[in-house]
C-alpha cells in the first residue's frame, strides 16, 4: 500500500509541477520568458503569440484573446524590446510609423 502512496504522489506531484508550455522551438529566450508570463497574466481562453516579419526584423504579437473590449496587442523583437501595441481602444495599427497590415505571417508559436 506504501508503495501505491508513494508512486501516485510522485505521478501527481509531476504532473501539477511540469506544466510546461507548448512554445515552438527556436523561439528566442527572453521570448519564451515573455509568453510564460503572458500565460499566468491573461484571462483569456483563446490568447496567442504569433511570429512575424516586420520591417526586416522578426517581431512577435501578444494576442490576449477576444474575452475582452479594447484590449492591446503588444509587439516585440527577438531581442524583447517592445515596439509598440495595436487595437485598444483607439485602433492603433501602426508600429514605429508604419502600417503593421505590411507585416507577414510567419506562424503561431503558442496558444493558451
Amino acid at each position: 500500500m506504501k508503495n501505491i502512496s508513494f508512486i501516485l504522489a510522485i505521478f501527481f506531484t509531476a504532473f501539477v509541477c511540469c506544466n510546461k508550455l507548448d512554445i515552438e522551438k527556436g523561439t528566442p529566450r527572453c521570448v519564451e520568458k515573455k509568453i510564460k508570463e503572458f500565460n499566468e497574466n491573461s484571462s483569456c481562453g483563446d490568447a496567442k503569440v504569433d511570429e512575424y516579419s516586420f520591417q526586416n526584423k522578426t517581431v512577435y504579437v501578444f494576442e490576449p484573446g477576444t474575452c475582452g473590449a479594447d484590449m492591446t496587442a503588444d509587439v516585440i523583437d527577438s531581442d524583447c524590446n517592445g515596439l509598440g501595441s495595436l487595437g485598444g481602444f483607439v485602433g492603433n495599427t501602426k508600429i514605429n510609423g508604419e502600417e503593421f497590415s505590411k507585416a507577414t505571417f510567419i506562424k503561431t508559436i503558442w496558444k493558451k
